[in-house]
């Protein structure tokens, strides 16, 4: 037995049990543990794990495995905690003896098939006869069972085939669990069941299988999961695209869906990806958050949250813009639940995320093409056909191509109240992103004319950052305040200033008026209506 700590440059740490036996570490998909590092080889060096010691081989490294001053060029024998270094991680070896009662039955044979941490030859061996007994890919009898019919039957399979494979493997937990995972993988997702069952994980991405890592209250950490190999992630990610009439082999190797709880799933495999088939699902709460939610988050404040609400009753047009991940389609999500309930509004995205309360609700999703090349409908398609549908609002879930001048069309034919969400690193940046989209349309167009047509279209725009504490918030909120020659103005109203980080490294600062009363407002005053103005001179208000 050998505990092995993997510790990265930024202090990630994993561990894995080695059973006795061999087992190679490097960049390859193939070897038994696989890491990320580029200064790692493909087939790095090998670990022959003995009863209490350990033989450590270079297997002709570039950059060589290192025990602390000294390059390895021949075997070394570990019998107690050493370090070792491969390119850029640290390598924490700590031989244990053999578990109390454990005999040769517990113990691994040559080829590294132990008993204790589930080697992967052994879990790929019993995979592969799994899927071949039970012809999972083919019959459809097994395909209508119920899903614990299904893993019954899978386990009966796997516990009759197990002796066969390995011989010397005794009864106890670490069967059941090898057992259990190899279920799993044949008929589930594999070691990402767990995650997909834990509510605080918001984003899972396998980056081979050897690497698995997830995304916690915005920060992205590493599990010490794994696949057994190659082979079993991508049967995984067959199992679900599948069902969603997708495909993915290496004539298309790229694929997105969306999985029926909502979460979206990206995936990509060789030739494109070098690293293994690579997954990223991005996962979403359970329970939808209202806009009290991101206030108790520190998303916004009061002051903000009411504002918004009056500009989406008052049917201005928003956009929300932010990076990767920011929070801009729970955002969207919040404002559009502001919406009278009275209203038809058809919402239109590439994958559908939104869920609104209100009943005349017409939800439309963009299609991609087809094997043969066919059947493509794109968003600016859908944002056409809306314009049809008599709708009272359109909601286009992201703009990032020609779409975008038929949004804005819309918004200058009688649509207001019209929201979307767009890429981007700040409100102005978010404009000129506008401003190319709308010229991807293929029209020939000024750019004073595309311009005039932005600003006139969009009212409010939200920009929203991730910090690096992982907590997401609103730092703009800017009114579009026409065009003074060929550049279009911007007028904050709200900001976040950032005023320190705290102890644990959180961000700390307050939300704040800038002292601006959006035209609007005083055009909505003077028709009757009720608004409070001293939001935009209230005191500063704590966003920590």
């Amino acid at each position: 037995m050998l505990a092995l700590e993997v510790v990265d440059r930024e202090g990630n740490r994993v561990t894995h049990t080695l059973g006795p036996g061999r087992h190679v570490l490097g960049k390859s998909p193939e070897c038994d543990l696989v890491v990320s590092d580029p200064h790692v080889s493909r087939r790095h060096l090998e670990i022959v794990v003995e009863a209490g010691a350990a033989t450590v081989t270079d297997l002709g490294s570039t950059n060589g495995t290192w025990i602390g001053a000294r390059r390895l060029e021949e075997p070394a024998r570990i019998a107690g905690p050493s370090e070792l270094r491969a390119g850029t991680l640290r390598l924490i070896v700590r031989p244990q003896p053999a578990p109390h009662g454990a005999g040769d039955g517990a113990a691994a044979r040559a080829d590294g098939t132990g008993a204790d941490g589930a080697p992967d030859a052994l879990k790929r061996s019993l995979h592969a006869r799994l899927v071949e007994d039970l012809d999972l890919r083919r019959r459809a009898v097994l395909e209508r069972l119920p899903e614990d019919a299904l893993r019954r039957e899978a386990r009966a399979a796997a516990e009759r085939l197990l002796p066969e494979l390995a011989p010397a493997l005794g009864e106890g937990p670490a069967r059941e669990r090898l057992v259990a995972e190899v279920v799993a993988e044949a008929i589930g997702l594999g070691p990402l069941e767990p995650l997909m069952e834990d509510p605080s994980v918001t984003e899972i991405m396998v980056n081979g299988p050897g690497a698995i890592y997830v995304e916690r209250g915005g920060r992205i950490e590493r599990t010490g999961l794994r696949f057994s190999g190659e082979e079993a992630l991508r049967a995984i990610i067959d199992r679900i695209v599948a069902p969603l009439g997708r495909r993915i082999d290496e004539a298309q190797p790229m694929v997105d869906a969306r999985l029926p709880d909502g979460s979206r799933v990206n995936a990509i495999i060789p030739p494109l990806s070098l690293c293994g088939p690579v997954l990223t699902i991005r996962r979403f709460a359970r329970t939808l958050l209202t806009v009290e939610d991101l206030i108790a988050n520190g998303t916004l404040s009061p002051a903000m949250a009411r504002f918004l609400e009056v500009c989406v009753r008052l049917r201005r047009n928003i956009a929300v813009s932010g990076g990767t991940g920011s929070g801009k389609t729970t955002t969207l999500n919040v404002l559009s639940n502001f919406i009278p309930e009275e209203e038809r509004i058809i919402t239109i995205e590439d994958a559908a995320e939104l869920s609104l309360h209100q009943t005349h609700v017409v939800s439309l999703e963009a299609r991609p093409a087809n094997a043969e090349g066919k059947g493509l409908v794109t968003i600016r398609d859908l944002v056409r056909n809306a314009l049809r549908m008599r709708p009272d609002r359109i909601v286009v879930g992201e703009c990032r191509g020609g779409e975008a001048l038929d949004m804005l069309q819309a918004m200058n034919t009688g649509h207001d109240g019209s929201l979307t969400t767009g890429h981007a690193n700040s409100p102005r940046d978010f404009l000129s992103r506008l401003e190319v989209m709308v010229l991807m349309a293929g029209v020939d167009l000024p750019h004073r004319a595309v311009r005039e047509q932005i600003a006139s279209a969009i009212d409010i725009l939200i920009h929203q950052t991730r910090f690096s504490d992982g907590r997401r918030r609103i730092t703009r909120i800017v009114e579009v305040d026409g065009m003074e020659g060929d550049v279009i103005l911007l007028q904050d109203i709200f900001a976040f200033e950032r005023t320190g980080t705290g102890p644990g490294g959180e961000v700390l600062g307050r939300f704040r008026p800038c002292g601006h009363v959006p035209r609007f407002y005083e055009e909505a005053r003077a028709a009757g209506h009720d608004l409070d103005l001293s939001i935009f001179s209230a005191p500063e208000e704590e966003g920590a």
